[in-house]
């Protein structure tokens, strides 16, 4: 008897730890999950879609048009830095001067996605592509929130939060943009603000995100009709990444001396993606 528990304890820590990423409401739906909403990958490395140096092209390009875009409420924040990158934003002239950010989106990257009612029945907000055509491999959107170690804690902010996601590591990201997690966030943020250096954007947590990528926790789940085109990407923000443009990043850390990266989630087409539809991921995806 002893033997099969063990051995039961064995299968069950196998599937747990097989888990890429997970949302914590689905880990009591696991046992009746459908096959045909998973996401199955080989290996780690064929989990990546874009390799991380793309990735953070494509942030930093349309991070830096959305400065420019707003130049004219950066000029204290712009007075801090060496003029050499001073004049990379202000003797540069823009198209999009005071335009909405979807519309920067639009220009800079081709594409805009928007939050709006879901076509799926019951879902609420879900994530469209409103203009544009986005190429397979386009980072559409970044999932936003609080930073959590796995010795840090989160169980307040997880009861009945739907938008708690776990990363490969153990690494948790509490997207809810409402109660006590929207208090936590908005916190944290404001304690790692320097005058008019912000290391993080907030305004995710209004209707009206100043980053347009930072939606991605309103991506619903695939489902039989509707397959997945996005998948998850997790990654670390390197030390290079330029300092003014860290006011778009729609994460922070829960604890200010951690020792770990800026972890950050994107989400990437899985294929071409047309003007008009919704965005779909795999909340359940195992790496053999």
């Amino acid at each position: 008897m002893n033997n099969m528990i063990k051995a039961l304890f064995k299968a069950f820590e196998v599937r747990w730890k097989s888990y890429r990423h997970r949302f914590v409401p689905w880990i009591a739906l696991n046992l009746q999950k459908n096959e045909r909403t998973l996401r199955q990958v080989e290996n780690r490395a064929q989990d990546k879609m874009t390799a991380d140096e793309d990735v953070f092209k494509s942030l930093v390009c349309l991070f830096t048009h959305l400065l420019k875009n707003d130049v004219k409420n950066q000029r204290q924040l712009l007075g801090l830095l060496p003029r050499s990158t001073q004049s990379k934003y202000s003797n540069v002239e823009s198209k999009t001067h005071g335009a909405p950010p979807s519309t920067v989106m639009f220009e800079t990257l081709g594409f805009s996605v928007e939050r709006k009612i879901s076509s799926l029945e019951r879902a609420g907000t879900g994530v469209f592509v409103m203009r544009g055509r986005v190429p397979a491999g386009s980072i559409v959107a970044m999932y936003p929130g609080t930073i959590y170690q796995p010795d840090e804690p989160i169980f307040f902010q997880s009861v009945r939060n739907p938008f708690v996601f776990r990363c490969i590591d153990g690494i948790l990201i509490d997207g809810n943009d409402k109660s006590i997690s929207k208090i936590v966030y908005r916190s944290c943020s404001g304690r790692d603000r320097f005058g008019p250096l912000r290391l993080s954007d907030g305004s995710w947590l209004t209707p009206h995100p100043e980053n347009p990528l930072a939606v991605g926790q309103y991506v619903n789940n695939c489902s039989n009709e509707k397959s997945a085109n996005v998948c998850f990407q997790e990654l670390d923000v390197p030390d290079g990444f330029p300092l003014e443009l860290r006011q778009y990043l729609p994460n922070v850390n829960y604890r200010a001396d951690s020792k770990r990266p800026l972890r950050c989630v994107v989400l990437v087409a899985l294929r071409d993606i047309d003007d008009g539809e919704e965005l779909f991921s795999n909340y359940y995806t195992i790496v053999h």
